[in-house]
This record gives structure tokens, sequence and C-alpha cells, in this order.
């Protein structure tokens, strides 16, 4: 038996009232609210935050592949998922791939790693879809669009969610698309993306797999797949289709809490929807982009999962209001502000990130063999390798030790209102981990006025900055959401 083994979600703590869009530029606000990835945050840290959500106690070294589906990728020539690879502390020889430029990416890498599985050459492949696409200011697409991820595992074992059957179309349309040159996404009219595209290319999908299978409509329990831009458009292929609205997962709570967040559409809906089903159901799940990928899944006895997934619900009910807009312009960059009137950050050393990209983008640190300390520096402190054991003094006689799913409590803090911050103050913290180890990190995703000695921390994989065209990431602290 193949299919989905787990799955998780991903939704940046950070909301805006599309009221602040309409506040700034005038004119008609949609109702609600979306979902903003942070200052420190992208498409690469997203889709960890979801392959982690995904994975709970899972061993990393059990993955054989590693599919990352995004249209927002930091890099047009530099693969991230070999970069998430060493986040999530999967093996060398792991498989990886980005699927980009589609907003059917997700569902594109998925069919991938089914194939993989079903060919025999992998066992077990993790999908992680995430966007964090940029509209124009002003218009309607920019309050549309949200910021969000989701993951999937495909395996053969222990499979929650049976794929027992899928079917694929293409379709060409200059629907919404970025060149290479562009920095927001552009769309054409309304009516040729829902009469000529969308609303023809879906049915056919859905309607091929059931044929497929021999199966119609009231045979299916749960339909889930995503809208297009105007998410009435989604109600009205679903009413065509021959669905009741029980059987359909509807996009509304999606739209109207996080947006529109690209190819991580389909797999946040399926989280959903695996989070509410029962053994036995029938899904029939698709995406759309330039196509569909239609995939009917039946829900096993086998439903459990990682105890602490966050998932869809959770996420979405963790969240903080952005009080302006302003300070969405500043973190997508969209407006240029004045500089600190400070030394300029050194360059990155790619070299350095080299030598150092297991402690650095695993976070992986030592324990000692003799008295059981753990330990971990990323040359904060020293610029050396540690090689004496803190406690006992034994030298160099230390196993690795991995602290990035280590919960921990705030030892000591600073807020610096002179450092040059994106988002002031400058929140650093001294963490003591669970199990032992302290180190210093920057504090992320708080409230200044609420951090305090032994508050509980956890830590979260993001972008440190930017130089030269290289995202730095790196590791934070943050208050435990959920």
């Amino acid at each position: 038996m193949i299919g989905i083994t787990s799955f998780g979600a991903y939704i940046p703590w950070h909301r805006m009232d599309r009221q602040l869009c309409a506040k700034a530029w005038g004119g008609f606000a949609i109702p609600g609210e979306r979902a903003v990835a942070g200052y420190d945050e992208d498409s690469v840290t997203m889709a960890v935050e979801a392959a982690i959500d995904c994975l709970g106690h899972l061993e990393p070294d059990k993955l054989d592949g590693l599919y990352f589906a995004t249209t927002t990728s930091p890099y047009k020539e530099k693969q991230c998922s070999a970069l998430m690879a060493l986040a999530l502390s999967l093996r060398p020889d792991v498989r990886t791939a980005d699927i980009t430029t589609s907003l059917r990416s997700g569902t594109s890498a998925l069919a991938m790693a089914l194939d993989s599985v079903r060919a025999g050459s992998l066992n077990s492949v993790l999908v992680a879809a995430a966007d964090s696409r940029v509209a124009a200011p002003a218009g309607m697409l920019e309050q549309s669009l949200g910021d969000a991820a989701g993951a999937v595992l495909i395996g053969n074992h222990d499979v929650i969610a049976e794929i027992q059957s899928s079917y694929t179309i293409s379709d060409e349309l200059a629907g919404n698309w970025r060149s290479e040159n562009d920095t927001f996404v552009r769309a054409w009219e309304d009516r040729m993306i829902m009469d000529e595209s969308y609303s023809r290319v879906m049915p056919q999908a859905i309607n091929g797999l059931l044929g497929k299978c021999g199966l119609s409509v009231k045979d299916v329990t749960r339909a889930v797949f995503d809208p297009p831009g105007d998410i009435r458009r989604h109600g009205r292929v679903a009413s065509d289709l021959g669905f009741e609205p029980s059987q359909v997962t509807d996009p509304s709570s999606i739209f109207m809490n996080v947006g529109l967040p690209g190819c991580a559409m389909s797999l946040l809906m399926l989280a959903g929807a695996l989070e509410n089903a029962s053994p036995g159901d029938t899904i029939l799940f698709a995406g759309y982009g330039n196509g569909a990928d239609a995939f009917l899944l039946r829900v096993t006895d086998d439903t459990r999962g990682p105890e602490q997934r966050r998932g869809f619900r959770k996420h979405l009910a963790s969240k903080h209001m952005l009080d302006n807009y302003n300070s969405y312009l500043r973190w997508r960059d969209i407006v240029p502000v004045e500089a600190a009137r400070r030394s300029e950050k050194g360059h990155i050393s790619v070299s350095a990130n080299w030598r150092e990209r297991r402690t650095l983008l695993g976070l992986w640190g030592i324990k000692c063999r003799r008295c059981g300390t753990p330990q971990y520096d990323s040359g904060a402190i020293t610029t050396t390798p540690i090689r004496v054991c803190a406690i006992c003094q034994a030298q160099d006689d230390f196993d690795d030790y991995s602290f990035a799913r280590k919960k921990a409590k705030v030892f000591s803090y600073t807020q610096d209102n002179l450092a040059p911050a994106i988002d002031p103050p400058s929140s650093v913290v001294m963490v003591e981990y669970e199990g032992g180890g302290r180190s210093l990190f920057d504090l992320t995703d708080r409230v200044p006025e609420e951090v305090k000695v032994g508050m509980d921390v956890e830590m979260a994989f993001r972008k440190v900055y930017f130089d030269r065209g290289i995202s730095n990431y790196f590791w934070k602290a943050r208050p435990i959401r959920c």
C-alpha cells in the first residue's frame, strides 16, 4: 500500500487585516485578513516549518527523498531542497529536487513522489510546498494573496491515506505569471482565467479521475481542490460537477484568514481535510495551475500521527495582528527606508558557511561521552570548535547532538533599541535547553513587552540576512506557538 503516511502545515504567526491596505491606498477592502511571512521568513523557512510539523518524532534519517515546491524560490540557480535537507537532518544520500514556476507545483511534486515510491526507487519521500508571493501595492491581488506552507510524507509503510489513482492534464494560458525580471505577480483578466481555464480544466481533471476509477461524485466522501483567484468560482465548479455542499472542503476559511498561498494552497487544504477524516473516507484531491493534477485517496484505519502536530487548525488559531501596513511594506522591501547609522555588516563567507553547514543549518552540537553534557556554539561566543567539555574537561571525546527540536527556556535576555533591526527592538536571548546546553540566539515572533526570564521557547529556522545574492539562514528562538 502506497500513500500519505503523515502530513503537516505552517501558517505564519503574523496576520494583516485587509482594511489596512484599503486605508493606505483607498478603494475597496476584501473582508478578512491575510497571513504575512515575517521579515525573516521566506518560502524555504516556511517549508522547513511544515516539514518539521509533518515529521513529528519520525526519524529523519529514514527518509529517501525531499521534493520542494514553490513559485517563490530565493534562488534562480541553486537547489533549495539540498539546503532544507541539512536543516531537517536528512541523510547525505537523500534525493532532493525543486519543483517550481507553477501554481500546481505542490501536486506535481506529490505526483513525482508517488511515482518514485511506486517504482521502488525510494521508500519514503517528503513533499513540502510553500509560497510567499508579492503583488503590486494598491491592487486587489495584494489583498488576496497570503503566505503559508504544507507538507505530506509519501511512503509504503504506516499509510494513513492510500493513493489509489491519479489523473493529470495540462493547459496553456497566461493567467498568472512572473517573468525572470518581475518582482510582482501579474494577472490577466478574470474572465479568461475563470471561464477559459479553471472552470474547464478542473472539471476535466476530476471527471477524468472518476472515469478512470469507475466512480461517480456520490462515491466521494470529501472533495478537496484549490480555488482560482475568485473563490466564488470554486463553489460553482463543485456544483456543476454534482457535488453536494457537505462533500466539498470550502476554501473560504483559508481565504478569509490566510489568503491564497500559491502552490501551497492545495496541500494546506488537504491537511485540513485529513485532520477531520475518518477511516474509510474517500477523498478526491486536486490542484490547479496550467492544468490540473487529481488524486483519489482512501483513508485507512491507521490514522495515528505525530501527537504534537499543529497542523492547519492550531496554526490558524495562533496569530498576531500587524498594527500597520508600513511594516508589511518594509518587510517585503517594497519601500526603501533610511539605513541604520552603524557600520555595515561583513560579507557572508561562502567558505565558512560551507565548513560549518551542519552546525549552522542543522543546529548540531556535541555531547560529552563521559559526563553527558551537551554544548552548542555557532561562533557567536568563540571562533574555534569546542574541544573541551565545560563540565568534566574531557578533550575531543564527543558525540554529535542535535538541538533543532529541543525545547528551551530563556535564561537571560536583552532588548536592544540601538541595534539596526527591521522589527525593533532587537531581542536577544540566552536559552537553556531541556537536557542541558546554553547558547545565544535572536528571538523572533515575539511581543517585546512579554519577554521574560523562564519563558518557554523553541527553535525556528529563519533567514538572517541577504548579501550579494545569498540568503543566509540560521536558527532563532521563538515563544512556543499553540
